[in-house]
Parts: C-alpha cells; sequence; structure tokens
C-alpha cells in the first residue's frame, strides 16, 4: 500500500557527488524508520544507512563520514547525499520504509525499485 519511488543515480566521477531521493505516496497513517540498501553486481544485498522518525541515523562503515541521510516528512522523502565517490561504491540503491497503512495497526516493510549509481575511475 505503499509506494516508494527513487531518483538521482547516475555516472560520475570518482570524488564527485550525487543525491538520492525517495519519495512514498499512499494511504499511510505514518511512515516511521527509512533508510538505503545497496547491492553490486555479485555480491549480497547490504544496509548503508538509516533514519529513525525522530531523526537518529545509522551508517555502514564504508560510507560513514561521506555519506549523509536526511528526511522531509512533509514530503514523505528520504535522501541519501553521497560524497566523494569511490568506484566501489557503485551499485543498485534501494530504499525502504516502514509504514503503518490504511486499515492496520502493525508496521509493514516497503521497497523501491532502485537506481543505478555508477562511479568511474
Amino acid at each position: 500500500q505503499v509506494q516508494l519511488v527513487e531518483s538521482g543515480g547516475g555516472l560520475v566521477q570518482a570524488g564527485g557527488s550525487l543525491r538520492l531521493s525517495c519519495a512514498a505516496s499512499g494511504s499511510t497513517f505514518s511512515i516511521n524508520r527509512m533508510g538505503w540498501y545497496r547491492q553490486a553486481p555479485g555480491k549480497e544485498r547490504e544496509l548503508v544507512a538509516q533514519i529513525s522518525s525522530g531523526g537518529s541515523t545509522m551508517y555502514d562503515a564504508t560510507v560513514k563520514g561521506r555519506f549523509a541521510i536526511s528526511r522531509d516528512n512533509a514530503k514523505n522523502t528520504v535522501y541519501l547525499q553521497m560524497n566523494s565517490l569511490k568506484p566501489e561504491d557503485t551499485a543498485v540503491y534501494y530504499c525502504y520504509a516502514w509504514a503503518v497503512v490504511d486499515g492496520s495497526t502493525n508496521l509493514g516493510r516497503y521497497w523501491g525499485q532502485g537506481t543505478q549509481v555508477t562511479v568511474s575511475s
């Protein structure tokens, strides 16, 4: 019941920056924790960053200090600012959200379709 649409991916040179956006829509009472995973070819999907409803953040060690996650609750949108990009950051990035939807009192997890980030050396 929650649709997540990502944007902002593309091709960038090493050392450059990108900002990913993920906008949620649907019949929701509230959107709680949001975050980002990524998956490179031949590798498992890994958690990159997450942000709670209260604004607390968590980062994987590989991106800490380079990436920043934020959210705009009025727009139902989560962002991932990616600085000092490296070729090893190349992956498909997926956003997710935990949300309480219409007709339910429990949290459900919803996923975006993914957006490609390619970092050239």
